[in-house]
């Protein structure tokens, strides 16, 4: 059993690095988990207090802030305590209370901890209860990375006392850990952390291979112990001639990191003995600043020949977690290869500890501005992910691009934009903006024009072509064949954007059919009173329903004969935007009569329609609404009219605007064909402003293949709008 006093005196001396007031606020924290853990016990049996005592440890030697240590020493008060975030807020500040807050767990909808048992779940899916809590610590971190700080400490404890759960919680853990928080913790950079989890994880996923390293490590670890020594005697010796002042030790190693050489070596050299892997002997050397770091790097190359293709210069090339380092690995002594990492000594802190390291140095940081840079990256790529409606889409979407290798990319003002390897221009435009992802229509990179799907790679400079009027993403930037979108950051953005389409497009189709049917009954309803009548608090929700057929297009027929709604003279009827097509269509009930379109209110196919027998000109074809027909004197000439088959077809003309470009033409003709849309001419213009108008008439059956017609030509590349062109009567 632990002794809670001598750990926590063992934590006030780890935190003398603090003014004493702020020892003295840290003291009154614990004091405070203490009084209200009383009485708690973890699955080992230890005093709950243990915990946050542990993971507050763990940040004190990171040399964290005294608030973050006050919230990780009460990291756990809100949901296992019952204490408010006011009482915390008061009882110490706003400041550890909200961070305190965004540590916390959802309330009761964790999946067990050690301190839990699998019975204490209720009935939520613990798969979707666990991704909200993951989600909900990620927007945290998006306002104060030291959120994820307490939680990485939290989970280094809990992955060193995984014993006391179930193999099978053990397990599914572990394998988290290895997802989201080991990776985490190597994109914060902070590696002192990652190297313990990667290795706890190792442990429990697989407990052969981690014993059999360990005890490979084990038999030999006295003789690569005399060997290491005599290495570092040799090359301390060399840089104290040379005036260079230096701190030379071997370097702990990473059963995990290990195993994976080991598997990866092992693919091309089945015989491979561990001893082979070369980081198995390896070296640290820090200096006082970069020039005495290119200077080592002479001497160490002058006395070991160094292994082709095995030199990474990481001070002239920062890592994107702003590790710095130079690494080589060389032929040393009996032939054995030997790692050796050379950097400053600042750059050593910042490697161990990584954005833990800012707060050690928030006065006069050197680095500030890239730590700053840094954060304001993680920061946009959690917020861009708040309005996700998908949780699962919302925590692979942040492991997709915080967790991805990386590539550094230009705006055209010189900004650094970091995406993830792979990425493409349209990846480029959602990382910068929504609307700019929307609106691309095409991209140049260094100074030339380039396909959406061309790969960006580091250095280059790119810049995104609008389109001058509103439109939106492509269809095929969805089809991960094609290749234009790499991060799921612009997937969900483009999802998002067609999902608001099709919204927009049940909305207009719902409107024509409300209005058709108060038509064809003489019924006129202000919208109020539509919404009013249907227990509809919005109109464009009863549209949106009515046009998706969430609500019956039958049962709005049903409802409106059946409620005898006395007409009111005074109300408003509502016109619908029905262009007018060409005429000379076939239409049943004419007999061998001429019949035409007409112009006025312009029905189409799905339209109640009467005729009106002319003199010369056969059979106009109207609404029954039709203004026109409402000031005819001479009523005889009506004539009832139906629609024929669906073969039956009308002309109707659409005009697009586009950018001009190679194939242009054929991608229009293409996909208006593929909807089994037959096209009669087509009139194209080209403009000076780079621009083309192409007028298509068309022969479309119906609204409903004229929507999804529009939808489909406004994905093409380069297309910035598409109208019908409306006829006016004369």
């Amino acid at each position: 059993m632990l002794n809670i006093k001598q750990e926590f005196i063992d934590l006030q001396n780890a935190i003398q690095y603090l003014p004493e007031k702020q020892v003295l606020s840290i003291e009154k924290a614990f004091d405070f988990a203490e009084a209200s853990h009383q009485g708690q016990l973890r699955k080992s049996g230890e005093p709950y207090i243990i915990h946050p005592l542990a993971a507050a440890h763990t940040l004190a030697d990171l040399k964290l802030d005294a608030e973050t240590l006050q919230a990780t020493l009460l990291h756990d008060v809100i949901e296992d305590c019952g204490i408010t975030v006011e009482e915390l807020a008061e009882t110490f500040s706003p400041e550890v209370a909200k961070l305190v807050d965004g540590v916390t767990k959802l309330t009761q909808l964790d999946l067990p901890t050690a301190t839990e048992s699998p019975e204490s779940i209720n009935s939520t899916d613990p798969i979707d209860v666990h991704l909200e809590s993951l989600r909900k610590m990620f927007i945290s971190m998006a306002e104060d990375v030291r959120v994820v700080l307490i939680k990485l400490a939290d989970r280094l404890h809990n992955m060193e006392t995984l014993e006391a759960l179930p193999e099978n919680s053990q397990k599914r853990i572990a394998q988290e850990t290895l997802d989201i928080y080991s990776p985490l913790a190597h994109r914060l950079g902070i590696y002192e952390i990652k190297w313990r989890l990667d290795d706890l994880a190792f442990k429990h996923l697989d407990p052969n291979q981690y014993k059999q390293i360990s005890r490979l490590l084990a038999v030999k670890r006295t003789e690569r112990e005399i060997y290491i020594a005599n290495v570092v005697s040799l090359i301390r010796s060399q840089l104290e001639t040379a005036q260079v002042i230096c701190e030379v030790s071997g370097r702990p190693k990473n059963i995990y990191s290990i195993f994976q050489k080991l598997r990866k070596q092992t693919a091309l050299k089945p015989d491979i003995e561990i001893d082979e892997i070369y980081d198995l002997y390896a070296l640290r050397i820090l200096v006082n600043s970069e020039e005495d770091c290119y200077k080592t790097l002479g001497m160490v190359h002058k006395l070991w020949s160094p292994i082709s293709g095995q030199f990474d210069d990481y001070i002239s090339n920062p890592k994107d977690t702003l590790y710095q380092s130079l690494h080589t690995t060389v032929h040393c002594e009996e032939n054995h290869p030997l790692e050796v990492q050379i950097k400053t000594f600042d750059m050593h802190e910042l490697a161990e500890y990584g954005v833990a390291a800012h707060w050690k140095y928030k006065q006069g940081m050197h680095s500030q501005n890239d730590f700053d840079n840094k954060m304001d990256g993680l920061r946009q790529v959690l917020d861009w992910q708040r309005d996700s409606e998908d949780t699962a889409a919302f925590v692979e979407s942040v492991k997709d691009d915080l967790f991805q290798d990386q590539v550094f990319v230009y705006t055209p003002k010189g900004k650094i934009i970091e995406l993830a390897t792979g990425s493409t221009p349209v990846d480029f435009a959602y990382k910068i903006h929504t609307e700019l992802g929307n609106s691309c229509i095409g991209s140049k990179v260094n100074s030339k024009l380039v396909p959406l799907d061309s790969t960006l790679n580091n250095g280059d400079t790119v810049e995104i072509l609008l389109s001058k009027i509103p439109r939106g993403p492509s269809h095929d930037w969805l089809n991960p064949d094609l290749g234009y979108v790499k991060s799921a950051l612009a997937r969900e953005k483009v999802k998002q954007w067609f999902k608001k389409q099709t919204r927009s497009a049940n909305v207009q189709i719902g409107k024509e059919i409300a209005h058709k049917e108060l038509d064809k009954l003489d019924i006129h309803l202000s919208e109020n009173d539509l919404i009013s009548h249907f227990n509809y608090s919005h109109i464009l929700t009863f549209y949106e329903d009515l046009g998706s057929g969430k609500f019956p297009e039958n049962q709005l027929k049903q409802i409106l004969e059946q409620a005898q709604i006395i007409p009111d003279i005074n109300a408003t009827r509502y016109d619908l935007p029905i262009s007018s097509p060409s005429s000379g269509i076939t239409i049943e009930g004419t007999g061998s009569l001429l019949t035409r379109i007409a112009r006025c209110c312009a029905p189409t196919p799905g339209d109640d329609i009467i005729g009106y027998v002319t003199r010369t000109r056969g059979v106009s074809v109207h609404k029954p609404s039709c203004s026109t027909l409402e000031s005819a004197t001479n009523t005889d000439h009506l004539i009832n009219v139906s629609w024929g088959e669906a073969k039956n077809l009308v002309p109707v003309r659409i005009r697009i605007t586009s950018v001009d470009r190679v194939g242009l033409l054929r991608d229009v003709t293409t996909r208006v064909s593929d909807q089994g849309v037959n096209i009669a001419s087509v009139i194209t213009q080209e403009h000076s402003d780079g621009s083309v108008t192409m007028d298509l008439t068309i022969h479309a059956n119906g609204v409903l293949q004229l929507n999804n017609l529009f939808t489909v030509i406004r994905s093409i590349v380069g297309v910035e709008d598409v109208t019908r062109i409306h006829f006016r009567k004369d």
